[in-house]
């Protein structure tokens, strides 16, 4: 049995602990809004965060998060700023790539709310676009940091 804080409620899970996690959010657990795109960590769609931290959940192993604390893009709940901002600056095309855009843009907001463009870049670097809306992506990201009374929601709290 695998025992974590997924979206700020406990959960246990039954299955295979090396069942990469995106199996067991979207199989198990029911939570489709992480997308499996290439199965190697390499396409950021399936990111989440961990204890804060950007990762790539399909290849992340169940048995990591035991006793840790998993958010995914349902847990950042309908109104985060980057979801208005995603919004408001027209980014996504086929929808694919969005979650774990969002989720690497969230992890760095909160780790720095005033990124520069090069921060951006480098931060989002590992999340792949098919549409190719990078440059909407970093206009929406600068949009959010700008906002001077924003401040990163709490890890789980929806």
């Amino acid at each position: 049995m695998v025992a974590f804080t997924l979206n700020g409620g406990d959960v246990s899970l039954e299955i295979d602990p090396q069942t990469p996690l995106l199996w067991a959010l979207r199989d198990n657990l029911g939570l489709t809004g992480t997308k499996f795109g290439c199965g190697m960590g390499l396409c950021g769609a399936c990111t989440v965060h961990l204890d804060g931290a950007a990762v790539r959940s399909c290849s992340l192993p169940l048995a990591a998060v035991a006793g840790k604390a998993v958010t995914t893009i349902e847990g950042l709940g309908g109104e985060h700023p980057l979801q208005r901002a995603w919004v408001e600056h027209n980014v996504p095309q086929c929808g694919y790539c969005q979650s774990g855009q969002i989720m690497s843009a969230a992890a760095l907001l909160a780790a720095n709310p005033a990124p520069d463009e090069a921060n951006i870049r480098q931060a989002m670097a590992g999340n792949l676009c098919r549409c190719g809306t990078y440059h909407k992506v970093q206009r929406a990201i600068l949009s959010v940091a700008a906002v001077a009374h924003w401040e990163p929601a709490v890890e789980g709290e929806a």
